[in-house]
C-alpha cells in the first residue's frame, strides 16, 4: 500500500484492518488511551469491552478456535497486562493464534517503577510464541506484520506487542509489508519424502496399529484427511482430549485416551505395536507412566513443531511438517496398497480384542427414575436436543472430562476447552468469542436461522464464579450464549482427588454459593434452574429460544465421579473403572 503518515495508534488500527480482523476484545487503560481514540474513530471492526483483562484474553482465545482466525485482545500496562498473562499463557500451552497489544508506559519512563509500569516482554516471555517492546515509530508497521505472521503460522501462539504510550501517539510514515520473511524462524511444512515411505511400509506391516490424534489435527483442520486415512486404512484410532470430534463417527473408533480415557482407547494405546502420533504432544495426562507408554509399539510422531518431537517418548518415525501436507502424501503412499494376508488375518484378531475391550468397559454411568440428575445425563440431553447444532465449551474439572466423555460430537471445531493449562474461569468468556464466530460464519456462509448454531458453556459452581463478570459483557453487546451450571456443591474434581488419593479428607472443597438465578438476572440475563429431567429440558428449550445470555443452574449428584480414572504416575492400563 501506498506510503502514509500518521501516528502509531493509527498504525496498528490499520493493521488489524489489513490483516482482515473484524472484531478485537479489549479493556481500556491510561496507557492504551492514544489506541482507544483511534478506536472511536474507525468503522473497520467490532470492540468488545469486557469486564476483566483475562476474559478479553479468554474470548479471543475462544474466537481464534471456533474460527481458525487469529484472535487479537488489547489491554492497558501493569495490572492489565498481568490479569492478561492466565489467558496469554492458556492459549500457549493449547497452540491458539493470538495477537495481545499491551499498553506500556512511555520509553523515557521504562525502568523507573513508574505508574503502573510492568515489564511485560520480560514477564510473557515463557508464555508467548514471541514478544515484542516497540521501540521506535519507524519499527511498528513490520512488527504487526511479523507478529500476525508468527501467530499463524507453523505451531500458532500468542504473540505480545508491547507498545509504550509514547510510541502509540508518534506520527511516522506507515507502508505495511506485503510479506514477511525471517531469517530465524522459517517453519518445515513438507515432510521427509523418505520418512513417509519408511511409515507408510511401517504401517502395511504392522499387527497392531494405532493412530494417537491430538489437537494439532483440529488446528490444522485436518478432519476431512484423517477420516480419509482412517477409511482407507481401516485401523482403530484414540483422540486427545483436544481432538474430541475428530475421529467421532469412525467404524474403529475407540474413544478418548488418558487419565479419563476410555479402558478400551487406554488398552489399545498400551498394547498396539505400531503407534501413529498425529498432531499430539505425548502431554502426562495421556501418556500416564511414561516409561510405560506403548511399550510394545514403535512410535511414529507427525508434527510441525520440531521440538516437540522426541521431547517425552523415544521416536522411531519422527516426520516434521504440516500435517495437512504430510497426511497427503501418506494417503498416496497407501492408496493402492494392501497389507498381505497374514497382517490382515493379525489385523482380525487385533481388531476383535478392540471390541471385546469396548463392549466389556464401556462408558457409562448409573442413571436413576428419582429427581436426582446425574451430570452425564444433562450432556447427554443437551446432545439430543442440539446435535452438530452446538459448539461445546467447557471451563475445567469434572464437567469437563464428562463433556468430552459424553457429548455426541459430529461437527468441526465443536469441542473448546482449556487442556494444557486446565484455567478455570476459561468457560464463560471463551463462549463469548466462540459466539462471535458463529455469527460471522453463519453470515459469511449465508445460512439460514435454521442452521443456527449455539455457543453451550458447561461449567462448576467453581469455575463459573471466576469470570461472572462476563454476563454483563453479555448483555452489553448482544452476545447469545447458553452457560449451563453442573453444580454439585463442591470443587468436583479437587474433591474426587481427595476421596481417593487423600483418606477422603474434604479440605476447603465444599462451596457456599450464591442464587445463581438471581445473581443472572441482576446482570439482565435470563436466570433458569433445573433440578430434574422435566425442568431441565424445559429451561434449555427456554434458553435457546431466549434472544439474550442465559444461565441455567441445574443440580447433580454431588458424589458423582469421573471414571475411567489413571492414578498420577500410573501407566494407563491401570485403570480404576468403579
Amino acid at each position: 500500500m501506498a506510503k502514509q503518515q500518521m501516528n502509531g495508534s493509527r498504525m496498528l488500527i490499520e493493521a488489524l484492518h489489513l490483516e482482515g480482523v473484524s472484531v478485537i476484545f479489549g479493556y481500556p487503560g491510561g496507557a492504551v488511551l492514544n489506541v482507544y481514540d483511534e478506536i472511536y474513530k474507525q468503522d473497520y471492526f467490532r470492540h468488545i469491552l469486557t469486564r476483566h483483562e483475562q476474559a478479553a484474553v479468554h474470548a479471543a482465545d475462544g474466537y481464534a478456535r471456533a474460527s481458525g482466525k487469529v484472535g487479537v485482545a488489547i489491554i492497558t500496562s501493569g495490572p492489565g497486562f498481568t490479569n492478561a498473562v492466565t489467558g496469554i499463557a492458556t492459549a500457549f500451552t493449547d497452540s491458539i493464534p493470538l495477537v495481545v497489544i499491551s499498553g506500556q508506559v512511555p520509553l523515557t519512563q521504562i525502568g523507573t517503577d513508574a505508574f503502573q509500569e510492568i515489564d511485560a516482554v520480560g514477564i510473557s516471555r515463557p508464555c508467548t510464541k514471541h514478544n515484542y517492546l516497540v521501540k521506535s515509530i519507524e519499527e511498528l508497521p513490520r512488527i504487526l506484520k511479523e507478529a500476525f505472521y508468527i501467530a499463524r503460522s507453523g505451531r500458532p501462539g500468542p504473540v505480545l506487542i508491547d507498545l509504550p504510550k509514547d510510541i502509540s501517539a508518534q506520527i511516522g510514515e506507515f507502508h505495511y509489508p506485503n510479506s514477511i520473511s525471517l531469517a530465524s524462524y522459517k517453519p518445515t511444512t513438507k515432510g521427509n519424502a523418505k520418512q513417509i515411505k519408511k511409515l507408510a511400509n511401517a504401517i502395511l506391516e504392522s499387527h497392531n496399529p494405532l493412530f494417537y490424534i491430538g489437537g494439532g489435527a483440529v488446528i490444522a483442520n485436518s478432519h476431512d484427511l484423517v477420516k480419509k486415512l482412517l477409511e482407507i486404512t481401516q485401523i482403530p484410532s484414540v483422540e486427545t482430549l483436544m481432538a474430541r470430534g475428530v475421529a467421532q463417527g469412525d467404524s474403529n473408533f475407540l474413544g478418548m485416551l488418558g487419565m479419563h480415557g476410555t479402558y478400551a482407547a487406554n488398552m489399545a494405546t498400551s498394547e498396539c505395536d505400531l503407534l501413529i502420533s498425529l498432531g499430539a504432544r505425548f502431554d502426562d495426562r495421556v501418556t500416564g507412566k511414561v516409561s510405560e507408554f506403548a511399550k510394545f509399539a514403535k512410535i511414529a510422531h507427525i508434527d510441525i513443531d520440531p521440538s516437540s518431537i522426541g521431547k517425552i517418548i523415544n521416536v522411531n518415525y519422527p516426520i516434521v511438517g504440516d500435517l495437512n501436507l504430510v497426511l497427503q502424501e501418506l494417503i498416496k503412499e497407501l492408496q493402492d496398497k494392501a497389507p498381505t494376508k497374514e497382517v490382515l488375518e493379525a489385523r482380525s484378531v487385533w481388531l476383535a480384542k478392540l471390541k471385546k475391550w469396548s463392549n466389556s468397559h464401556p462408558l457409562s454411568y448409573k442413571d436413576c427414575d428419582t429427581d436426582l440428575l446425574k451430570p452425564q445425563w444433562v450432556i447427554e440431553e443437551t446432545g439430543k436436543i442440539l446435535g452438530e447444532n452446538a459448539v461445546i465449551i467447557t471451563d475445567v474439572g469434572q464437567h469437563q472430562m464428562w463433556a468430552a466423555q459424553f457429548y455426541p460430537f459430529s461437527a468441526k471445531r465443536q469441542f473448546i476447552t482449556s487442556g494444557g493449562l486446565g484455567t478455570m474461569g476459561f468457560g464463560m468468556p471463551a463462549t463469548m468469542g466462540v459466539s462471535i464466530a458463529l455469527q460471522e460464519m453463519q453470515k459469511e456462509n449465508k445460512e439460514s436461522e435454521s442452521k443456527q448454531k449455539y455457543a453451550i458453556n458447561f461449567s462448576g459452581d467453581g469455575g463459573i464464579l471466576m469470570n461472572i463478570q462476563e454476563l454483563m459483557t453479555c448483555i452489553e453487546s448482544n452476545i447469545k450464549t447458553i452457560n449451563i451450571i453442573l453444580n454439585n456443591g463442591y470443587l468436583g474434581m479437587v474433591k474426587q482427588w481427595q476421596e481417593f488419593f487423600y483418606e477422603k479428607r474434604l479440605s476447603h472443597v465444599k462451596l457456599t454459593q450464591p442464587n445463581f438465578k438471581l445473581l443472572a438476572e441482576s446482570f439482565g440475563a435470563l436466570g433458569l434452574e433445573a433440578s430434574d429431567k422435566e425442568s431441565f429440558r424445559k429451561a434449555l428449550k427456554e434458553a435457546i429460544e431466549s434472544p439474550k445470555v442465559s444461565l441455567i443452574n441445574v443440580c447433580v449428584d454431588k458424589d458423582e465421579i469421573v471414571l475411567p480414572m489413571v492414578p498420577g504416575g500410573n501407566p494407563l492400563y491401570k485403570m480404576i473403572l468403579e
